[in-house]
């Protein structure tokens, strides 16, 4: 039992949890996330089922998902709605999956079916520890995260942090060194639509250095950041 839920099939309900682990940092929809936890069986978690799973998880902070970033008063429009899956460590994710570090650095690692054919089980998790870092800096200053996509996918952010003035930072989460075009390219139109209030975008990366590219967007390795 988890808090008034009665958990009847624990071996399902890890089914269920692997499935959800593939999905880190994506939007997989729930209906996708209850297909790849069918075990191989016919029978997959019901709806009302998978969402006993999901309310209990969530109420122990088991899951923390980061929700759609939706700016009132903006010129951003048909953005997506759906959450952004994350466990609350991705170290969980990682050991729900059996991931170890030969298959991590090989690109090897199962995702969700469908997931964007570019992403890494490594990459996935990296932003999962980047979200879990800056989402504890944003609470501490009193700002609310989320993540940003337009509904056709043809532009987002991993984070964005949005103090309560309205300031904006936006953030791209990238496995590699430096930050070249490509990787800003959605931040320098997210810059284009918001103007002013976007305060700082930032591309967090692994090198070993942060710098400033001359377009003026910060790059910042995940091991250097803090409040």
């Amino acid at each position: 039992m988890t808090r008034g839920v009665t958990i009847r099939n624990p071996a399902a309900l890890r089914r269920w949890m692997v499935a959800y682990a593939a999905a880190s940092s994506s939007t997989a929809s729930f209906e996708k996330i209850r297909d790849a936890a069918s075990g191989g069986e016919d029978r997959k978690p019901s709806k009302e089922t998978a969402q006993n799973y999901r309310d209990a998880l969530t109420r122990v902070w088991v899951l923390d998902e980061v929700p759609a970033w939706l700016p009132s008063g903006s010129p951003l429009r048909e953005l997506a709605q759906a959450p952004k899956h994350q466990l609350v460590d991705p170290a969980l994710a990682s050991e729900l999956l059996g991931a170890s570090r030969e298959t991590l650095l090989a690109g090897r690692g199962r995702l969700i079916p469908g997931a964007s054919p570019d992403r890494t089980l490594l990459g996935a998790l990296f932003e999962g520890l980047v979200t879990l870092s800056l989402r504890v800096y944003a609470q501490h200053n009193e700002a609310r995260i989320g993540h940003f996509r337009t509904s056709r996918g043809r532009h987002e952010a991993e984070l964005i942090i949005e103090g309560r003035d309205g300031g904006v930072v936006a953030f791209e989460v990238k496995l590699a060194r430096t930050a070249t075009d490509a990787h800003v390219k959605h931040l320098t139109w997210l810059s284009e639509q918001l103007g002013d209030r976007l305060r700082d975008a930032v591309v967090i990366t692994t090198g070993p250095t942060a710098y400033r590219r001359p377009d003026g967007i910060a790059v910042v390795p995940a091991a250097l950041l803090g409040p």
